[in-house]
């Protein structure tokens, strides 16, 4: 007994499995776990290495090359850059994507044992170096936080409650704070006094040091006891501190008489943030993995509208990103767009089927649907952007099985056959060849889904959704469909005459029989149009992923090298203060000295410079960002011109930095800057539609040098070091101990009271102790005057080696692609000396990895797919008519794309698969149902036309609602040219499908054209 017929005869297991999938669907959209962006790991752990002192290129040379060293001797290692700068080594480790994050907790513990074994090998100065292998966890709840009118210490009072209050949610993983004001504990001692009663720096820093420290005192033991001795308590407010006494030769001498103590913010903080121009921090949320994240920023807000009560009046806090807010928009529009795309499909049936077929094939439509969303949640597949997406590309996929099957019984039952015998006779002859179509359909995905990158990690969904609705819709079409037409289709008298002779068949036959007599015409023609479209498909805009559908836009602003952190502050009010006046602009969160907590999976930070200005932009719909952007840059441009001045949009999908860029790497600097210049002076040649030229190692950083008169030093027993520890007294400050308040540890700095003014003339009187002489030296003693050098202060390695990327941007709206094959040619033809090598990163390196990963799996997917449709048929021919349709399904993307000028991006790949895979499965039924009306004894001819007239309603049917149901992403900035890519193509395919299948299936049997010929001649003669 065939499926479908048992699909009748076993009706109650028939409505078992639907009422299965309908409910599983409502379980599993109450459950399953919601996401922005499909998860993928961030195959990237940070190290960070403290050097005081050193200068960049000692840095490198000292602390980076060690660990580099040792860290390569990984086998799991892709590739190493380092940021270099002064006092600071940061190195940037990056994991081969064929590792998965199950793998990531044993590799982060053997680079951590393999960083402990090269601190062996750093300089004794140097500090631990500390592993972060958490640099991709995303805070998708982000606040700012401001709290007019309150010190820094209530500001971190509040900062600590909140952030413990929030780790107390259920499913809440961390909350990250940054922005806080940083604080120390300033004692400015005055170098005429200290100098003169020959007090030591190191006494007044010995003295600070023990202000609080926590020191074991030991324990007694009485009456088989043991009482522990619990040290004095230390000083425990800044007023205690200043009231400390200081022995000098048997003297006890008062702080006071000889400091001022005071507690300040740093002059020179990390990190400044504002919200609305208005002081902030900023406040994450991560949700901890596989749970629903919009029920956990729920109870995040409900329990911030708890706190905010007991928080004291005027402190606020302002979203600027809520990532479960934005999953349950996302999720409802789905909702939408599904609803409107099964309408479409019931709607278009209706009209061409009647209201009977309409029925029948919606609601298996949406019983794939809905069972799809069980499944996905009994897996664990979370609904996000793209497994959303695949249930509407596979749309056109799974009305095509559910149609086949109605389409027959609906024809067969208007013959007088009963609804068991229609099943049984239209199962045996579609659903092998339905099946084979459905998994080449899915094989076509296969090979994005299993590339092991982060591309293929990012849209694994899509394959597994793709996968399991397409599975499962030819299930319910050769059961539930066949159980529904049962009750639903009437059965004929057997006289209703020809179903397929109607006016429109009887056009498409003519039409079909006349391309089968001028065969060789129609297949130049369609060769050269293929030529025509491929060649204006090269002019298509390429593109890696598209720009986001967030109403999010940034600004990125940096200063030369060696501006403070508060001159590209106040730079960043210019910017404010312009954004403030502008009616489409909801908020402006202002970062400077580095970017934003990373708040969605797709965000990349920049790394902390105090020259570099952030600002996050949020705009009341996604239609108000081009004009606010384009006014924006000008202004920026106009204004702001000390510094590089760049705006970027929110692209989907993983990737990020320059557009363009070209890195060259060699072991001197000096030469790997002279090739940059050539390689700018190339770019600005090459293309006009290039912006915001610059190099990644930023500008030279004038450094002063003390001239060490070595000589005369050695005389008064003055080593560098003690040089080195008066002009850091004389500047900067040293740090002579903490502070301890509450759990946290405020920095006592001790300094000379004109430290902090503007420029470094008081240098020239610091006085300098010589621990030989127990007195003070004048520093112009000690040096032969004071030398001026530019220096790399920002040095940048890849693989151990020095590289300098150059880099740039384009205007808004011009294809980054276009613009790269215009300059590619003069970069790489510069000459290169001996021992330096040029690569190629930004958009091109990550579209292209994309793709070679992409191609290792297409080859195997190509072959499955090939080999099932080859047993398909036990013959190559058949075959062989079916892929050659497959080059051909470009004519009609070619067209679509260059008609609404959208690119050719990754999303629109996709749908040049799923548009492939519905060409092949449309020809493998038609080539299937010549080859049994030709099996029955029909004539070679007429079995080709009876077959493709039978073919005409479902195909068209099919194309029509997919591409109707197309029409809802049209505005998804995410899908929009993939939805244009599969319009365009099906519309075509379905010309391909109907005329170019039927002809080269009839130009590949001229034995059989041949005897059908004679027998028709035969025929004739004998009439």
């Amino acid at each position: 007994m065939s499926i479908a017929r048992a699909s009748i005869d076993k009706a109650l297991i028939t409505w078992l499995l639907m009422l299965i999938c309908l409910l599983g669907g409502v379980w599993g959209f109450a459950t399953i776990g919601r996401l922005e962006d499909p998860a993928f790991t961030i195959k990237n752990a940070i190290i960070i290495t403290q050097y005081p002192g050193a200068t960049a290129e000692q840095v490198a040379r000292e602390v980076s090359e060690p660990i580099e060293s040792e860290i390569q001797k990984m086998g799991e290692i892709d590739f190493i850059t380092s940021s270099n700068k002064p006092g600071v080594s940061r190195i940037s480790v990056n994991i081969e994507s064929t590792f998965d994050g199950t793998e990531l907790p044993a590799i982060w513990t053997k680079l951590r044992n393999r960083v402990q074994d090269a601190q062996r090998s750093l300089p004794a100065e140097a500090g631990t170096p500390i592993v972060n292998d958490n640099f991709g966890d995303v805070y998708g709840v982000f606040y700012a936080v401001t709290a007019p009118g309150f010190t820094d210490a209530e500001t971190h009072e509040i900062s600590a409650y909140l952030r413990r209050e929030l780790l107390a949610v259920d499913g809440v993983a961390d909350v990250a704070l940054a922005g806080l004001p940083s604080e120390a504990i300033y004692v400015d001692a005055n170098p005429a006094i200290f100098s003169n009663l020959g007090i030591a720096p190191t006494a007044m820093a010995t003295a600070l040091a023990n202000t609080d420290t926590r020191t074991p005192a030991g324990s007694i033991v009485q009456n088989g006891q043991d009482i522990r001795i619990q040290a004095p308590a230390g000083d425990a407010t800044v007023d205690e501190i200043a009231r400390l006494t200081i022995g000098v030769g048997g003297e006890v001498i008062d702080l006071l008489d000889i400091a001022n103590v005071t507690r300040d913010r740093v002059q020179e903080p990390t990190e400044i943030i504002r919200f609305q121009g208005q002081e902030a921090f900023t406040l994450g949320v991560s949700g901890k993995a596989d749970l629903n994240i919009v029920e956990i920023g729920q109870r995040v807000d409900a329990r911030l509208a708890e706190i905010m009560r007991d928080i004291p009046a005027g402190v606020e806090l302002h979203p600027i990103y809520q990532q479960h807010v934005v999953v349950d928009e996302a999720s409802n529009a789905f909702l939408v767009n599904l609803a409107m795309s099964v309408a479409i499909v019931v709607i278009v049936l209706a009209l061409f089927m009647g209201w009977r077929a309409a029925v029948v094939v919606g609601v298996t439509l949406l019983l794939t649907v809905v069972g799809t969303i069980f499944v996905m949640a009994i897996f664990g597949i979370e609904m996000e952007r793209i497994s959303l997406g695949a249930l509407i590309i596979a749309m056109g996929m799974l009305v095509d099985n559910a149609i086949v099957v109605a389409e027959g019984m609906q024809g067969d039952m208007a013959q007088g056959k009963s609804a068991r015998d229609a099943a049984e006779d239209v199962a045996a002859k579609t659903q092998t060849p339905l099946l084979g179509a459905t998994v080449i359909g899915i094989m076509a995905f296969a090979g994005i889904g299993l590339s092991p990158d982060a591309t293929g990690e990012f849209l694994f969904s899509l394959f597994a959704v793709i996968g399991i609705s397409l599975l499962l819709s030819w299930v319910l079409a050769i059961s539930a469909t066949p159980l529904l037409a049962h009750y639903f289709f009437k059965v004929g008298s057997g006289d209703a005459g020809d179903q397929y002779g109607g006016p429109l068949f009887r056009a498409y036959r003519a039409t079909l029989n006349l391309a089968l007599r001028l065969r060789w015409l129609v297949i130049a023609g369609l060769i050269g149009l293929t030529v025509v479209c491929y060649i204006g498909f090269g002019q298509v805009k390429q593109q890696f992923f598209p720009d986001s559908n967030t109403p999010l836009f940034y600004v990125h602003y940096k200063l030369p090298q060696g501006a403070s952190i508060h001159r590209t502050a106040e730079d960043m009010k210019l910017l404010e203060a312009w954004l403030a006046e502008r009616d489409d602009v909801v908020s402006v969160s202002t970062f400077v000295g580095g970017g934003a907590t990373r708040f969605m999976l797709t965000y990349a930070p920049e790394e902390a410079l105090p020259t570099y200005g952030h600002l996050i932009i949020r705009t009341e719909s996604l239609e108000q960002i081009p004009s606010l952007r384009d006014e924006l840059e000008s202004f920026g441009r106009n204004t702001l011109t000390d510094g590089e001045f760049r705006t970027e949009r929110l692209a989907f999908g993983p990737g990020g930095g320059a557009p363009i860029e070209a890195r060259f790497s060699g072991p001197n600097p000096v030469v790997l800057r002279e090739l940059a210049e050539k390689a700018m002076a190339e770019l600005r040649d090459g293309s006009n539609q290039l912006q915001d030229l610059r190099t990644d190692w930023r500008e030279r950083e004038m450094v002063i040098k003390p001239i060490f008169a070595d000589e005369r030093a050695k005389a008064a027993g003055v080593t560098r070091e003690d040089l080195a520890n008066s002009l850091l007294l004389g500047s900067d400050g040293l740090q002579a101990g903490v502070y301890r308040e509450g759990d946290r540890l405020i920095p006592i700095i001790l300094r000379t009271d004109v430290a902090a003014q503007e420029g470094g003339a008081h240098l020239a009187d610091q006085p300098v102790y010589s621990s030989a002489a127990q007195s003070y030296i004048p520093v112009l003693q000690l040096i032969d005057g004071y030398d001026w050098e530019a220096q790399n202060t920002l040095l940048r390695r890849r693989d151990r080696v020095p590289t300098i990327a150059v880099q740039a941007g384009v205007p808004a709206g011009v294809n980054a692609s276009a613009v790269f094959n215009e300059i590619r040619a003069g970069i790489e033809a510069i000459e290169l000396p001996e021992g330096y090598t040029l690569e190629w990163g930004g958009e091109y390196e990550s579209s292209t990895e994309a793709q070679a990963a992409l191609g290792k799996q297409l080859p195997l997917s190509l072959i499955i797919m090939v080999l099932i449709s080859v047993l398909l048929f036990g013959q190559i021919r058949q075959p062989v008519v079916i892929w050659l349709l497959v080059p051909m399904s470009v004519n009609g993307v070619a067209l679509g794309l260059l008609g609404t000028g959208l690119p050719f991006s990754f999303t629109a790949l996709l749908g040049l698969l799923s548009l492939s895979g519905m060409l092949i499965k449309n020809g493998i039924v038609l080539v299937e149902e010549i080859d049994l009306v030709r099996a029955e004894g029909v004539g070679f001819r007429k079995a080709v036309l009876d077959a493709s007239t039978s073919r005409l309603r479902p195909v068209v049917l099919a194309a029509a609602t997919t591409i109707l149901g197309m029409i809802p992403l049209l505005s998804d900035a995410f899908f929009a040219s993939m939805a244009v890519t599969i319009m365009g193509g099906l519309g075509f395919a379905s010309v391909l499908t109907l005329i170019a299948a039927p002809v080269l299936y009839f130009s590949f049997f001229p034995k059989a054209r041949k005897a059908d010929a004679a027998a028709t001649a035969a025929a004739k003669a004998a009439a």
